[in-house]
């Protein structure tokens, strides 16, 4: 409710009064943060803890999802089969190139023995037939390949390791751009931290610090930076780093906040 008073200077600049100068200057000391600067010693910095990676799995093929052999909360390896799709006519086409290539094998034993005979009795026959039998056979054996190549895109297997973290279809839906499930990588954990300016030039990629989480979790644990990144969000005048947790017995959980810890200069 107070009046503040504007004088306009001779050179035509408006002046604020002393009284509300102050004013103003007490509100920058309350709102702006106060970063501790690296030359006075270690700091701890916000950060939070997430996975290293985290993948949407689905189908390169659509299809009828025949099973979904995972859970939320089940841990997995890579190449674990995760999930299948009806696959009854790319198994018989399977069978039916199997059945080529063998009988494309017969023929050719076949021809290379009449051969055999042929020259034994002095009537050697042309080379054609015995190059259209490999051809045959090698051909036979790219369907067989083709066939089984179809058939392996019907069992959709884990790419990383790590924790299924959301499951989103079950058997008998139709499987199309949807993914089936949601997998976590959480060894290494992943750090991310805002830096203020002040750490700039003072942290480098390979820079070991400790990172603190927050409750129920406790302790201080090691990590290493591995992204320094040099676009500073003039904002909030910081800038992003990020660090790798280790994690090999999955005792830390995704999501925790933390606050990192970098040493002295």
């Amino acid at each position: 409710g107070q009046s503040v008073f504007i004088k306009k200077s001779t050179s035509g600049m408006a002046m604020i009064s002393t009284q509300r100068r102050r004013e103003l200057w007490l509100f920058f000391i309350v709102v702006t943060p106060v970063w501790a600067s690296p030359a006075t010693g270690a700091s701890d910095i916000s950060c939070l803890v997430q996975p290293e990676m985290v993948v949407a799995v689905g189908s390169p093929v659509e299809g009828l999802l025949n099973s979904v052999k995972v859970d939320q909360g089940d841990f997995v390896k890579e190449g674990q089969v995760l999930a299948t799709l009806e696959s009854s006519l790319e198994q018989a086409e399977v069978a039916l190139a199997k059945a080529k290539a063998e009988m494309e094998a017969e023929v050719k034993g076949s021809v290379v023995r009449e051969e055999f005979s042929a020259r034994k009795l002095g009537r050697a026959k042309d080379e054609v037939a015995r190059l259209e039998a490999t051809e045959k056979k090698r051909l036979a054996q790219l369907e067989l390949q083709r066939a089984n190549a179809l058939l392996g895109l019907r069992t959709i297997r884990s790419p990383i390791t790590g924790v299924v973290s959301e499951r989103f279809m079950s058997p008998g839906e139709l499987v199309k751009q949807t993914p089936i499930v949601k997998l976590a990588q959480i060894d290494p954990l992943r750090v991310e931290v805002f830096a203020p300016l002040v750490w700039l030039g003072k942290i480098s990629i390979g820079k070991q610090a400790d990172v603190r989480l927050e409750a129920p979790m406790s302790g201080t644990y090691h990590a290493r930076v591995t992204v320094v990144n040099p676009v500073i969000d003039s904002a909030s005048g910081t800038f992003a780093v990020r660090l790798e947790l280790p994690n090999p017995k999955y005792r830390i959980p995704a999501g925790l906040a933390c606050t990192v810890r970098f040493p002295e200069q």
